[in-house]
């Protein structure tokens, strides 16, 4: 394998037209790929540090500073080094940081040197950049996976720090569970995503949509953009509950002011003994079968009386509560919070801290769930990163904006290309 000659990275940007980072890696027979490094809104607490320049210019959020990192510093460690070596790269990268959170050089310059190095490495294998993921997970834990499709969750209706309107619940989501394949899975999405455009207009409300694709309709309560929703499906001659459930990711830390769980599009103010309840309530009403954040991140006494209630029946994700960090998913484990981590590999800041997490998750019966970040960018690595370690769920917004739907086509050209590839 040659070994790579050069590190170049430079500021781009994402869906929302805030600067991340774009990095190149060049092998020593002229062999190069890139990659592109996402941006969340709703963030973790103790998610890894996205470093930013705090300047003037683009209001604070260019990404200068970390970017001169990855040309001026990083470089010096991973040029000379083989491609296929992810996890010493990666660490010899985590090293030179030297802090818990990458606050240091920044995890998106460590993120953005981490990807490339795999799409480098896939392109210089002449493999697909799954198959390659499928490599690294065995290089990293010594065990081999099976790669399949994933169900993806799509975002089609958006409230909380995602949309400009009174809806509290941040995503509320399609699942095409019934689907025969992803050919189908993508039929039933846009079908179901245009007929609650139509059913939304008929109503006379606004059809904008949010950071991520979904419509951002001002509604009276989330009950009520749940009704629409099973509309929709039925207007696609589709069963909601069996031919597609919902998902909900609540993002509950960004209505919980220290004590209780302020609805504020509901005139509610809820316990946390409370919200579960609330939250049960839509459960028996509605086809769901996935809650991500239901509690606040430090809300463990509410995460637990979640877990006790709803646990048995329903996929219970974590996201801010984990940040896709294998020692904070740890310690969930042992207080018996949530059954199910989102996976956002930014969060945590490099594909094998990403893969140690998934790993981890997998020996104790955690599902896990690849997602995308709202700040996204046409870069499908989390596409190949689900195929290719056989995650089964992926989360990467509306079949709406090309910074998601490239997503959705890469997976369509596996599937293409691959038939014995099937959804799991």
């Amino acid at each position: 394998m040659q070994k790579i000659s050069s590190v170049n990275a430079i500021q781009v940007f994402d869906s929302r037209g805030i600067p991340t980072i774009s990095c190149k890696i060049t092998l020593e027979d002229g062999i190069s790929a890139s990659a592109m490094v996402p941006s969340g809104a709703s963030t973790g607490s103790k998610e890894a540090v996205e470093l930013r320049d705090n300047e003037i210019t683009y209001h604070g959020k260019s990404v200068i500073k970390a970017v001169n990192n990855i040309n001026n510093i990083l470089s010096s460690l991973v040029i000379g080094k083989n491609p296929n070596n992810q996890k010493e790269i990666d660490e010899s990268l985590i090293l030179f940081d030297d802090t818990k959170d990458k606050s240091n050089v920044g995890a998106n310059a460590i993120l953005a040197i981490s990807l490339a190095v795999a799409h480098v490495a896939a392109k210089a294998n002449n493999i697909s950049l799954y198959e390659h993921f499928s490599r690294v997970y065995k290089d990293i834990t010594g065990e081999n996976v099976n790669h399949s499709m994933p169900l993806p969750m799509f975002n089609i209706l958006n409230g909380g720090e995602h949309a400009d309107n009174n809806i509290d619940i941040q995503e509320f989501m399609i699942i095409p569970s019934g689907a025969k394949d992803f050919v189908e899975v993508m039929q039933w999405a846009t079908e179901i995503y245009h007929n609650l455009k139509k059913i939304l207009l008929i109503n006379n409300h606004s059809t904008a949509v949010g950071d991520e694709g979904g419509f951002a309709p001002s509604l009276e309560s989330n009950d009520e953009a749940l009704k629409l929703i099973v509309d929709a499906i039925k207007e696609t001659e589709l069963v909601p509950g069996k031919d597609v459930n919902i998902a909900l990711d609540c993002a509950a830390s960004e209505f919980f002011d220290g004590k209780e769980y302020i609805l504020t599009g509901e005139s509610k103010k809820l316990s946390s003994s409370a919200f579960t309840d609330y939250l049960d309530d839509l459960t028996k009403k509605y086809p769901i079968v996935s809650i991500e954040d239901g509690m606040d991140e430090n809300d463990i006494e509410g995460w637990k009386l979640l877990t006790e209630k709803l646990g048995s029946t329903c996929q219970l994700v974590g996201d801010d509560l984990f940040v896709t960090n294998k020692k904070i998913l740890k310690d969930g484990i042992n207080k018996e919070m949530a059954n199910s981590i989102l996976i956002k590999f930014n969060q945590v800041g490099s594909i094998t801290e990403t893969i140690e997490t998934i790993h981890f998750a997998n020996q104790n019966n955690f599902k896990s769930i690849i997602s995308h970040r709202s700040g996204e960018t046409e870069d499908t690595t989390i596409a190949d990163l689900a195929v290719g370690l056989g995650i089964g769920q992926i989360k990467t917004g509306a079949p709406c904006r090309s910074d998601r739907v490239a997503k959705y086509n890469r997976l369509l050209w596996i599937e293409e290309e691959s038939s014995n590839i099937l959804l799991k």
